[in-house]
Formats: C-alpha cells, structure tokens, sequence
C-alpha cells in the first residue's frame, strides 16, 4: 500500500505519521462487511481536519481512501489523545459530508518517525494498527512499528504461587527487615510508619462510613419522563461455549419485557466452534421479530461484539447485559426516565440469583449487595459521578457509538466509564434498576473473575489516571473522587498490610506490646466497625430477595473480618504484580458447573503485551 506523504513537510527528529482509515459498517448481518467513503468525500474531510492541525503539520487524503497525518510528536498530546481528538473530528466531518447507513467504524493507527524508521515505513505501520482498529471496532488509536517494544514473559505452573507468597509473606518481611535494619544503623523509622497507618486506616474508613450514609437515601428518576419513549436496544454479550446452558433462557427474560417505546433485543456472541445451541437461537429468531442473532466472526472479546451490535442497533438507549442477566420488568421504562434527565448512562444494581447453591454463592450475594446497593450509589452521591458496571446499563445510543468499549482493557466497561467522565458525560446510578445474574459457583471461578476485575482497574489507572485529573470538566469533587479510585484504592491494599510488620518490629524492639495507647484503641474500634457497618447498610438496602436471608450477612460480616477482605487485597497486590511484569489473561467466569470455562483460544495472548 502506498500512502502519500507530503514531502514539503520539514523533516523533524521527533515526529509521527498518523492513518486514519474512514469506513462505516455495512447495514446487515454480516459485521465483516464495511463501505469506504468516495475519494471527494475523504478530501474534503481532509480539508476540515486541517483546522486542528498545529504549525507544520500535514493531512491529506491518499489515493486508498486514508486519512495520512504528520504530526508533531513534541507534544506528547499527539501520542495518543490528541489522536483519539482527530478521530472524532473526522467522525464529525464525515457524517457532515455524507449521508450513510450504519455506524462509523472508523479506524486510527500510528507510528514515530526516526533514524531507525522512515516516513514511509511509519505510513505502513500506521495503515496496519489502523486496519486492526476498524477490526475492533473502538475507533482507538494503536501503534505498530520498529519502536514498538514487546514483552513476553514466562507463565508456568509455579508463577501465580510466587505471586500470591511475595504479595502476602514477602510484602510484609520486606518492611520489617527495613525496620529492623534502619534501627541498627540509628534511625527508628517506626513513628512514621505507624502514623502512615493511622492516616491510611482513618481515611479509608472515613470514606466507607461517608459512602454509607450517602448511600441511606439514593438518588430517583423523574417521576415521569419529559418525552415519550423512544425504540430501546439491549444488547446480550456472550462468549458462547461459555454461555450455552443459560443463554437461551436470558434471551427469553429479555424477549419478555414489556416497554412502551419497543425493544429489539440483539445477542451478539462470538464462538470458535459451531454449537447446537446456534440453531436453537435462530429458530427463537424467526419467531420473533424483535430479535436480531448476530454471530461476530472477528470478535475476540466482549467489547468486539457489543461495539458490532451497534451496527444493527435501533435503538436511542441501549442496554448491555452479560448473557446470564435477567433484567426486572420495566427495566428499560426506568432507565429511560434517567436518559431523558440527561443521564449518558444509567447503571443499575445487579443482584445475585443463585444465593442459594453454596455457602461462597451466599457470601458474593452479600458482596454484590455492599456493591451495588451501598459502595456506588453512595459513592456516586459523595463525588459526583458514577461508574458503568459492564452490565445492567442503559447507554444514549450516541454516547456508545462515540465512546465504545475497548477490549484492550481487561476491565473495558471501567475505561469507558472513565472516558465518558473525562469527555463531560454524566453516568448516575440507581440501585432500584434490578438485574439478576449468577455467582461464581468455585472458589477458582471467583478468583479468575476478581482477578481480571482487580488488574482490569490497575490498567486504567496506569493510563487514565493524570489525563482525567487535569480535565478541564472535572469539579473538585469530582477529582476528589478520582483521586481515590484511581490512585488510593490502587495503593491502600499495601498500606494494609504494614500493620504485620510494625507489630512485629514492636515486640522485637520492646520485647512485647502495648495496647493501652488511646489513639490505638480508638483507630481499632473504628476501623473494625466499618465492616459490619457495610454489612448492616448492605441489609438495610438490599434487594428484598437477598435481605430475608439475614444468616448470610452475619456470616459474610464474619467471612470480611476474618479472611475475606484480606484475600480481596492479596487479589489486588498479585493484579498488579502481573499487569507490571506484563501477564495479561483473559479467563472467562463459568456460568453453571456443567458449562465447560477457560479462555477463549482466540483471545489476546497472555504474556503478549504493548510495553
């Protein structure tokens, strides 16, 4: 492929070539299909994009029908938010020049110029990463090209285990011998880290009392909606193997909604062996007209096949739901009072199904009750804003199709949350929007979900975190709020656990303890109550289906402060040793004990990381 490269753009040591490929998705059901846009449809959209460029930077239209762009790669705002900037101007421009049908699935790539690769070789690494974007449909700028560093780390049997020993025994032996060690050579380093804990412990839980309180009275929609409402989409995800005996049974639940506006319910799954449950699926098809099957061939992730749905969608709100959620009657009503509040999104409160299989199924109902209906409604009221769960919410058609939903994100629905925060958007929450979904039924099943959770979080607070506290939208509170789920709850896991090894520093250095102190005893009782405090408001606010069963929240109020909590930190430490030391997998929560998990075979490697 050949891309035109203006050669009377001064050569600069420190720039970049930039591709961006304009495509909409061809109306139908075939998500491969694509329509490129006529050559003067393309350079005029060139000559608009001019208008963003800075001194001796360049666009032009090649003759494939790209977008080709030198730009400044001083400005680290080239690299890659100023890129995802010009993606969406040239959305802009072309859906300002060109009447289509279907959504923009436009793709942007990009790659340094330099000693070790030239202008026209950049040109064709970005035309490739540009090609695997519109693959993935998230209009997300990638880089390919020499300076592209790669890292492949060893996985084996003995990895994980390694893992888990330096983030519990390891962590807290590091900081005793340093204890131990300063005060050899004259310096007791203690005072400081005892008032490090102090102020770790009081302020995490200072702000889980707060997100109690807030929590007593949430936040309602309108009584009544301003406009009528419109045709809604809910959009069924699902890795098919995975999903075979529930999926049949979800699509029914949602089929049976009943919303004045009209509901087309679309499952979008990918599979990479045909299954019998495919023909059952289009036999409910043809008997309901409402419904759209849609297999996505490409697709290699959850948000593959939610950003192809949107290419059949009909919907102005779409729903997303994982393939075992049963969304209450009148779901789609509520959420659409909320949207035509002006809400972008509406995340509602998932609630556990099948409570009663297990004691660890009891113990994640009660979990999902601290969630849901106490943690981020009252969180939400505390800071402002709220975040998208990655199922049971209810989007403007207009703000996914801008935003869409990364794969590259272990936690893609948390990384929209935090682009639609930084672009302006408003995302509430209302714990009385009710889905039902199930429990992971092994304690290894709970582990591979809270894993992929914990370093799903830590990769958007790698990249997230600066950009989004320098917003310009942002309110205070709202970097307030940032501040502490990006950056604090990242760190206070290790904070945590400094308490092991200051007590023993104590008995080594003092020959036994003293726990007169009253500050001790005062931060004791008060650190110690904010479990069940959680647990009491997660009763009070409980959906009524869980909150009969009162045994299950004493024995969760238990589980937290014996061994619980713990284990739900020693997840985040070993989250973050394995998203540092570049391990990325994607495993998949089994729905039911006779549906065969794993990982996709065609997913992202795990040990094949972009540094």
């Amino acid at each position: 492929m050949t891309l035109i490269l203006d050669r009377r753009l001064p050569r600069r040591r420190r720039e970049i070539v930039a591709v961006i490929d304009p495509v909409w998705a061809a109306p139908g059901h075939d998500v491969t299909s694509r329509v490129r846009p006529p050559a003067e449809v393309v350079h005029a959209a060139a000559g608009r994009l001019t208008r963003f460029l800075q001194p001796g930077e360049d666009v032009v239209a090649t003759d494939e029908g790209l977008l080709s762009l030198r730009l400044r790669h001083e400005d680290r705002a080239a690299r890659p938010v100023r890129l995802q900037e010009m993606a969406y101007h040239a959305v802009e421009a072309l859906d300002g020049l060109a009447d289509h049908d279907g959504v923009v699935d436009l793709g942007v790539g990009w790659a340094h110029v330099s000693r070790k690769q030239s202008p026209e070789q950049a040109g064709l690494h970005a035309a490739a990463a540009a090609e695997e974007s519109v693959l993935q449909r998230d209009l997300q700028p990638r880089l390919q090209g020499a300076h592209l560093r790669t890292r492949r780390p060893r996985i084996n049997p003995w990895t994980a285990g390694r893992q888990v020993l330096l983030a519990t025994a390891g962590v807290a032996l590091v900081p005793f011998l340093a204890l131990v060690g300063l005060y050899a050579l004259g310096v007791d380093a203690s005072s400081v880290v005892y008032w490090t804990l102090v102020g770790a412990l009081t302020m995490t839980t200072a702000l889980i009392w707060a997100e109690c309180s807030h929590a007593v009275d949430p936040a309602r929609p309108p009584a009544t909606p301003t406009n009528p409402p419109p045709r809604a989409t809910a959009v069924i995800a699902a890795y098919l193997p995975n999903e075979a005996d529930t999926i049949v049974e979800s699509v029914q639940t949602h089929l049976a909604q009943e919303y004045a506006g009209g509901l087309q319910v679309v499952l979008a799954y990918n599979t990479p062996v045909p299954l019998a449950v495919e023909d059952e699926l289009a036999e409910l098809a043809l008997r309901h007209p409402d419904l759209t099957v849609l297999k996505v061939p490409d697709s290699t992730s959850k948000a593959q096949n939610v950003n192809a749905a949107l290419r059949v969608a009909e919907g102005e709100v779409v729903g997303i739901f994982d393939a075992d959620h049963h969304p209450m009657p009148g779901a789609f009503e509520r959420a659409w009072r909320w949207i035509d509040d002006g809400a972008d999104v509406v995340q509602g409160h998932c609630v556990i199904r099948n409570g009663d299989d297990s004691a660890l199924a009891k113990l994640v109902a009660v979990e999902f009750e601290q969630i849901y209906a106490v943690a981020h409604p009252g969180r939400a009221a505390l800071f402002g804003f709220g975040i998208f769960g990655g199922s049971n919410g209810y989007w403007r058609a207009s703000a996914l199709e801008r935003i869409r939903l990364r794969g590259s994100f272990l936690a893609e629905d948390i990384e929209a949350s935090v682009r639609v925060l930084e672009a302006g958007g408003r995302i509430v929450n209302d714990p009385g929007l009710v889905s039902r979904e199930l429990a992971p039924e092994t304690p290894k099943a709970l582990w591979n979900q809270r894993m992929r959770w914990a370093q799903g979080w830590f990769q958007v607070s790698l990249r997230h975190f600066w950009s989004v506290l320098r917003s310009p939208v942002l309110t205070t509170r709202q970097r307030i709020g940032v501040a502490y789920l990006l950056g604090w709850r990242e760190l206070y896991p290790w904070l945590a656990l400094l308490a092991w090894p200051l007590l023993a520093f104590y008995v080594w250095r003092d020959g036994g303890l003293d726990l007169s102190s009253p500050m001790f005893l005062l931060l004791t009782v008060f650190t110690a109550a904010s479990g069940p405090l959680q647990t009491l408001a997660a009763w009070r606010l409980a959906e009524p289906d869980v909150r009969r069963h009162r045994r299950w929240f004493v024995g969760a109020a238990l589980a937290n402060m014996f061994f619980y909590t713990e284990l739900k930190n020693v997840v985040n430490r070993v989250a973050q040793l394995k998203q540092l030391r570049g391990e990325r997998r994607w495993v998949v929560t089994p729905r039911s004990a006779g549906t065969a998990g794993g990982t996709d075979p065609h997913a992202l490697d795990a040990a094949e990381v972009a540094a």
